[in-house]
């Protein structure tokens, strides 16, 4: 049984954000703001989708994209974080489970995700 006020909080920090529906197997393109020094920018990371755990304000999505030399590149970002600028669904990827860790070992064509066809 969770405390009425921290769900009224919850509700509040979840409400303000817009934020797409996705899960994991789908490519994602997530803005994030970057401060260096005293100037922002916005820096796309665009990945796939392999993870989604948590809930209400804690609630994380792991993005991972293959960088320079063929060098797996993950990151965790919190959704409703303020940093976060936008996320933007690219494609909608078929799975059959939650989480890809096993991605993680494959390497070229053998890491692909088939693309969910819509009727």
């Amino acid at each position: 049984m969770r405390n009425k006020y921290i769900d009224s909080f919850e509700q509040a920090q979840t409400e303000s954000k817009a934020v797409p529906t996705f899960r994991a197997g789908d490519t994602l393109k997530v803005a994030v703001n970057i401060k260096e020094g005293e100037k922002t920018r916005v820096q796309n990371f665009e990945g796939l989708c392999i993870a989604i755990r948590g809930e209400g304000t804690g609630r994380t999505f792991m993005v991972r994209k293959i960088g320079a030399n063929s060098v797996g590149v993950e990151r965790i970002f919190p959704l409703y974080s303020a940093s976060i600028e936008s996320i933007t669904v690219l494609r909608r990827g078929r799975i059959r489970r939650a989480k890809l860790f096993y991605l993680r070992e494959l390497k070229g064509k053998a890491a692909r995700i088939k693309e969910l066809r819509r009727k």
